[in-house]
Parts: C-alpha cells; structure tokens; sequence
C-alpha cells in the first residue's frame, strides 16, 4: 500500500475512536443538529475504518502463506492463498483510494431540473416531455419523490419548459452530470415523409441549498410579481394571482411557481429554486476557475455544451463526454439510467484520483 494512504488510514482510526466517543457524550446527544452532522460523518469513517480492517487482515493472511512457502507439504495451499490475497488487497486499496476522494458536499442534497425545448420547434418541446419522463422514471426506481415547481406545456404535450423538484438520498450526486445540451435524431411524428430529423432540449441540475443558505438572501434585493396561473391553451388553473416570480435584482436571476395551491407555497417554492440557481451560479464561477488548474469533461455544468445524442433510428445513446455508446435506447428511454450514471461517476473518480496522484507526486 503507498506510504501516504497507509497514512490516511491511521487517522481515520483515530478519528472514528474521536467520533464514537463525542456522540456518546449527552450535551452532543441534545444538540440534534450537531448529533446529525457527526453521525453522517461517523457513517462515512465507519464504511473506511472497516474497509482498512479487512486490507490488514487479509495482509497478515499473505505474510502468513509466505512463511508457509518453505513446507514443502504445505506449498501448494500456500501459493493458491498468496493469490487471492494478492488480488483482495489490490481491490482493497483501490477501493480504499476511491473512498478517500473528495466528495462533493453537494452530492447528498436534494436538487431541482430543469429541462428546456430548444432547437427544433415542436419535436423539441416533444423531447423535453420524453425527458421529463425517463427522468421521472429513474427516480421512481430509486425511490424518489418527483414534483412539478413550474411548466409550460406546448399544444402538443410536450414540454416548452418544465421545473421539477426532487427529493431523496443523493440525488445531486446521481444526477449533476445531466446538465447540458441533449440532443436527439428520429422520425418526428409531425413528420410526414419520414425524414430524421435533429432536435436538442437542454438540462440543467441544480442542488436545493439548506435552510440556512435560503436565508442569506437580502429581502430587499427581491423582487416579487404575482400573477395568474394558467395550464396548457391559457386554460385558467384558479381565478387569483396565486403564481409567483421572484427577481433577484443584484444578478437578474428569475424563478416562478405556478403548481402549488397557495401564494404563500408558490412564493416559498420559488425562493427555493432562485436559492438554488445563485448557489449553481456560485459553483459555475468557482468551477471556472478550477478548470484552469485541472481540466474535467464532467461537472462543469456548461448547458451550451452537446453532451449526449439519442439516436432513435439505430436504438443508440452517446455521452460525448465519456465516450460512452450503449445500444439500449428503448430500455434507457424507460428510466433505466443506472449503466449511464455508473459510468459519469466512475469517470470522475478516477479523474480525481489521476489528479491527486499528481500532486502528490509533485
């Protein structure tokens, strides 16, 4: 095992002995908010701690086969044990390595899509609702809750522009890596000489930041305008001005909500999505100006960029930025989306680790 990851398994020892001994303390068990932080942490140094026991434990089972190698009766057994040692403390430490990357505080919030028509008139807004719902789908087979912040339905059921909220374990992780351009090939159902034709939605991925970022924005920086909330044709939804935009004047983002039943829920909603869409604009800058240090093809979150192309004809999905083909466009259609994200976090791990094997080898 490399000297400096031997290290780090020796003070996530010590730090799991600390943790166990802080959350068995009573003033940390009445503090539920200081209680929460600990144990989640305890939870992630625990899942190491048990990994490293494992790699030292399978370590002595080879030290031990090795000494085994002078009986000659004992030969055979001891070699066949070298191997699977050998090959469970290389997975070990390659799993330990992963661990150990830094994680995105980011990763375990809740977040908000966004998903937009674009290029392509009417089989665009009609893409934007297929992505709504292989979205939707996925988080129904992860078990989350998917709501509907704001829409604008086109007249032919598709999605102009479509907000949802999505709540449940990790779901920024798993889903950060969607935002950017989509683009798809295929026969339009408006089209009557069956000719492919290109169109493009884009998505963005936001985090829902906590409370206590929802809190620093200057009330006097907003701005907010109500208005009546309408559905598909103009069709009135109610007869008050429930609906509401909010302005945020410093940097001219906009957000709305038109789905809940109230002023005061839709207001509360919006300012959660403008929240939101400043901390993405936050990280965006802040991403800027580490890709000048390190280049990554993932998480930039730069909407203008093609990530991926479904290309219905040949029953293809593309992710550019992987190069990542898989001919199962149906089944993914559907909200089996797991070989795909399997993949965008793979790739950024082991990014990760080509860059903190540089620095360490500076």
């Amino acid at each position: 095992m490399k000297p400096y990851l031997r290290a780090q398994m020796e003070r996530f020892t010590l730090r799991l002995a600390e943790l166990e001994f802080l959350l068995s303390r009573e003033d940390i068990m009445k503090d539920m908010a200081q209680f929460l932080v600990l144990s989640r942490e305890h939870t992630e140094v625990a899942a190491v701690a048990s990994r490293w026991v494992r790699y030292q434990q399978r370590e002595a089972d080879l030290a031990g086969a090795q000494e085994m190698l002078s009986d000659p009766d004992m030969a055979e057994m001891a070699n066949e044990e070298i191997a699977s040692a050998s090959t469970e403390l290389t997975q070990l430490e390659n799993e330990l390595q992963r661990m150990l990357l830094p994680k995105d505080p980011d990763d375990v919030r809740n977040a908000f899509m966004e998903i937009r028509a674009g290029t392509g008139g009417d089989e665009s807004t009609l893409f934007a609702g297929d992505l709504l719902r292989m979205y939707t789908r996925y988080c129904d087979r992860k078990g989350w809750k998917v709501e509907v912040v704001s829409e604008s339905p086109s007249e032919l059921g598709g999605y102009k522009e479509v907000v949802v909220r999505i709540e449940g374990p990790s779901v920024y992780g798993a889903l950060k890596f969607e935002s950017g351009g989509h683009r798809v090939q295929r026969v339009p159902v408006t089209e009557t000489q069956g000719r492919i034709h290109t169109s493009a939605c884009t998505v963005a991925v936001l985090s829902e930041p906590d409370e206590q970022e929802a809190i620093k924005i200057n009330p006097s920086d907003l701005r907010i305008d109500t208005y009546r909330a309408s559905g598909a044709g103009g069709q009135h939804i109610n007869k008050t001005d429930s609906a509401v935009r909010i302005t945020h004047i410093p940097t001219g983002i906009v957000a709305e909500c038109q789905d809940g039943r109230s002023q005061h829920s839709n207001k509360a909603q919006a300012l959660k999505v403008l929240t939101a869409r400043i901390h993405e604009k936050d990280r965006s800058e802040r991403a800027a100006k580490d890709a000048a240090e390190r280049k990554s093809l993932i998480g930039s979150g730069d909407r203008s960029d093609r990530i991926r192309t479904y290309n219905f004809p040949q029953g293809r999905l593309t992710d550019h930025r992987i190069n990542l083909t898989l001919y199962k466009l149906l089944t993914i259609m559907e909200g089996d989306l797991d070989d795909v994200v399997d993949a965008l976090q793979a790739y950024e791990a082991a990014e990760q680790l080509a860059a903190l094997e540089l620095s360490l080898n500076r």
